[in-house]
């Protein structure tokens, strides 16, 4: 049993924070922000991360509150007619795979944190001493304390590994593609159905996305790297402004506007995380943080699941060897994390086709893929 800090509360954060709690070790999750973070399209729980989340006691929960797909994904023309569907063979993994609302799981996960575990928000690591026997921490409050474990479960921008590992633009590989997701204007969809419609000029995909009582406008366009503050979300609705500007078609317009009007708008570049490893003396990274894959490989929360039971189980097994138990980990994640980038790199062709031609093309492949 040992005392451990979790940096970061997302779906690998809480993850974490669960099944080390559970495991009789002492967990304080800190988050950057005042809350937790439910915006955001709905997530999926695919192959053998679902047998994790039975394991972990959540799957039931899950099941509760999936989306049914009972209506696919469907790519419009510019006057908003319906030109191909997205069959679902094309994403997911298995036919058991599982979708629900992103603000769903993160309240799932939020109720099975152990009353033990010490989530503060708005606080956040701002210096990391590790001296070998534990990490001495400075946090953005002023705050200190040390632990024996540090887990970086803080993202595709991690903190911690900008601290411990070195910059972030020595591990990413961005993929030429920026997205984002903002309120929609809508009507709710019946039951449990999930209608998402999409437009796609060449190297831009503008879409929305209902299911229950929400409307998302999704947005990709395909970019050279933009030298932009991340925490500046003026900048960032600038930025979408200007990708879609001068462009009539189909709602595009009425969906720019209302996602200009979001507060929480979520706007970033799709890049991957690529490290030769994930772990360093008493520090060891997880989820995005470790390996991001991106949204095009719809793999980031069935790998925090993952990752964060295999932590557990690890340091379970191994005791005070650390750097045995973090190499276990990583042996038993890394294939995974590895298939889930491989499977992003055809994400781009697939959703944001630069030509016309290559559009064209996307949808008649679609097409003469429909069951018959």
């Amino acid at each position: 049993m040992v005392k451990i800090l979790v940096s970061g509360a997302g779906a690998a954060g809480l993850c974490a924070g669960i099944n080390l709690a559970r495991a009789g070790h002492t967990v304080e999750i800190v988050e950057r922000a005042n809350h937790l973070r439910v915006n955001g399209s709905p997530i999926d729980v695919r192959g053998d991360a679902l047998e994790t989340a039975r394991s972990m006691g959540i799957l039931d929960a899950v099941h509760e509150h999936r989306i049914t797909m009972t209506e696919q994904t469907m790519f419009v023309d510019r006057s908003g007619a319906a030109i191909a569907p997205l069959v679902t063979q094309e994403i997911n993994d298995t036919p058991e795979d599982l979708e629900l609302p992103r603000e769903d799981l993160m309240t799932i996960l939020r109720q099975a944190l152990p009353e033990q575990v010490d989530l503060r928000f708005e606080e956040s690591i701002a210096t990391l001493a590790d001296d070998g026997d534990q990490v001495t921490i400075t946090f953005a409050s002023g705050r200190e304390a040390a632990y024996d474990i540090v887990v970086g479960a803080d993202g595709v921008h991690s903190a911690v590994r900008r601290l411990v590992f070195g910059p972030e633009k020595e591990f990413s590989e961005p993929l030429g593609v920026y997205v984002a997701i903002g309120d929609a204007p809508g009507q709710a969809t019946p039951g449990e159905a999930r209608v998402s419609e999409v437009l796609n000029l060449p190297g831009r995909f503008a879409g929305v996305a209902r299911y229950r009582d929400k409307a998302l406008g999704i947005f990709e366009f395909r970019s050279d790297p933009i030298d932009y503050d991340y925490h500046d979300l003026a900048a960032q609705k600038r930025i979408l402004a200007e990708a879609f500007a001068g462009i009539e078609d189909w709602k595009i317009p009425e969906l720019i506007e209302s996602a200009q009007r979001d507060p929480e708008l979520y706007f970033d570049a799709i890049a991957q995380i690529h490290m030769p490893a994930w772990h360093r003396g008493r520090v060891v990274l997880i989820g995005d943080a470790a390996h991001c894959a991106t949204s095009m490989a719809g793999r980031g929360t069935s790998l925090a699941l993952l990752g964060a039971w295999a932590l557990t189980e690890e340091l379970g097994r191994h005791g005070e060897d650390l750097d045995a138990a973090f190499g276990a980990y990583e042996q038993r994640l890394r294939p995974h994390a590895t298939a889930a980038q491989e499977f992003a790199h055809g994400g781009a062709d697939l959703v944001v086709p630069a030509t016309w031609e290559a559009i064209e093309a996307r949808n008649a492949r679609l097409r003469a893929a429909q069951p018959l």
